[in-house]
């Protein structure tokens, strides 16, 4: 089993490069079924998650050829099986997105429930209402949702709750159906409307991405394209925070500014200087960090994504700061593994009271979820001594290349899988 271990302490400074957006590439590929001309994607993260939708899909028929590391292009003309079924699928929690996708062109698909990290109750019930509204029967058997529809059309659809990934899987299916679908308290997340652009760029007709409703002109065939994914905003937001705990000065490449809104703004007010350019963004962090309070709220408000890597900034700045987990109920599941390194939180339900330290101190922790992994990662760099993380296969879910960016920034930071491995590290770095 592979571990990243750290040698804590060293300012962080220097160029990162940002890749695409996890959550918009899985929703993206799953969208290029819906022609059956050849469409290519690039801007695309080498992660474990799109490495298992890329396989979920070439088990269904598709047609993929890896261009590149960054670069695909999909062929859905040969998709015949509408069961998807390989076990990587049932790992993650973007599988469901295949539901839209092939209900949209075929009007049938069978996908296991999906999975993911553990962070709370995500149901699936918004999706299938949207679906029920258009048409289609749906039930769920044998750890399968079962979705399949004569014709599907045209529905007037409002949502109980914001979900990214019920307004994700609605438009794509409204996308092929027969007439016009509104979608109302829909999610306004970045990569909704990336996914919108893909959509439109085959030539779907929706419009209204990036509010609260979204309008949706059903056609009836869609066509060959190229896309390039939109940067990914907790990657970047993941590296302002680093900066922030080690006090660095790291300039961001290939991000969105507008995107990063809300974690720029919490950023400054932990006291550091943010500076935003076209494509980039520079976060200079001082030596102490000031306390601040924050909610987690559906976009443009602070993303749940970020809030372990924000609880870790806290951790260590002054004062007492209070988080407010409004979106998922598990997310603080990293708390006892910070407690090891010397943070004192205390958890009530959905808010934690931060009461900040000097510093951390190395130990070895655990990686609960995807997001908390690479938190407990930021704060082995700023952590005096070793610290080891373990089961680094969630992290890698998400990140691409983490330890090695690191390196590139001046971290002490390497990929073991041996306990030889780990001594022979800790000899080198003394």
């Amino acid at each position: 089993m592979e571990q990243y271990i750290i040698k804590g302490g060293i300012s962080l400074n220097g160029e990162v490069e940002i890749g695409g957006a996890k959550n918009a590439a899985l929703a993206i590929l799953a969208a290029a079924n819906m022609t059956n001309e050849t469409v290519y994607i690039d801007n695309l993260p080498d992660v474990r998650d799109i490495n298992a939708l890329l396989e979920a899909m070439e088990g269904i028929g598709a047609r993929i050829d890896r261009v590149d590391r960054h670069a695909v292009t999909v062929n859905g003309s040969s998709v015949e099986n509408f069961i998807v079924e390989t076990e990587s699928m049932k790992k993650i929690r973007a599988s469901y997105y295949l539901l839209g996708a092939l209900l949209g062109k075929h009007k049938k698909a069978q996908v296991p429930l999906p999975g993911g990290c553990n962070i709370g109750s995500r149901p699936i019930d918004q999706h299938l209402k949207g679906f029920k509204a258009m048409g289609a029967k749906t039930r769920i058997e044998h750890g399968f949702i079962i979705a399949e529809a004569e014709e599907l059309h045209g529905a007037h659809i409002f949502l109980d709750m914001v979900s990214v990934g019920a307004t994700i899987n609605i438009m794509m299916a409204a996308a092929m159906a027969e007439g016009n679908t509104i979608i109302e308290n829909a999610a306004k997340e970045p990569h909704v409307v990336d996914v919108a652009n893909f959509l439109n760029s085959m030539g779907a007709r929706i419009k209204g991405a990036g509010t609260d409703v979204i309008r949706i002109m059903g056609v009836k065939v869609l066509h060959k394209t190229e896309y390039s994914i939109i940067p990914d905003q907790i990657e970047a937001g993941t590296f302002m925070f680093a900066a922030a705990v080690t006090g660095g000065d790291i300039v961001l490449r290939n991000v969105i500014p507008k995107h990063l809104e809300a974690t720029s703004a919490k950023i400054m007010e932990l006291g550091c200087q943010v500076h935003e350019y076209d494509d980039a963004v520079r976060v200079i962090a001082p030596q102490k960090l000031q306390g601040t309070h924050v909610k987690t709220m559906p976009y443009p408000g602070f993303p749940t994504d970020m809030q372990p890597q924000i609880a870790v900034s806290l951790a260590i700045a002054e004062g007492t700061s209070i988080v407010t987990e409004s979106i998922f109920e598990n997310r603080f599941r990293y708390v006892d593994e910070l407690a090891r390194m010397g943070a004192s939180v205390k958890v009530e339900g959905n808010v934690a009271v931060i009461s900040g330290v000097e510093r951390f101190t190395g130990a070895r922790v655990s990686a609960p979820d995807l997001r908390a992994g690479a938190a407990l990662v930021i704060a082995g760099l700023a952590a005096e001594g070793i610290t080891i993380v373990d089961d680094i296969y969630y992290i890698e879910r998400g990140y691409e290349n983490l330890d090695l960016k690191f390196r590139e920034l001046g971290a002490k930071i390497e990929k073991v899988a041996s306990e030889k491995e780990i001594q022979k590290f800790r000899l080198k770095v003394g």
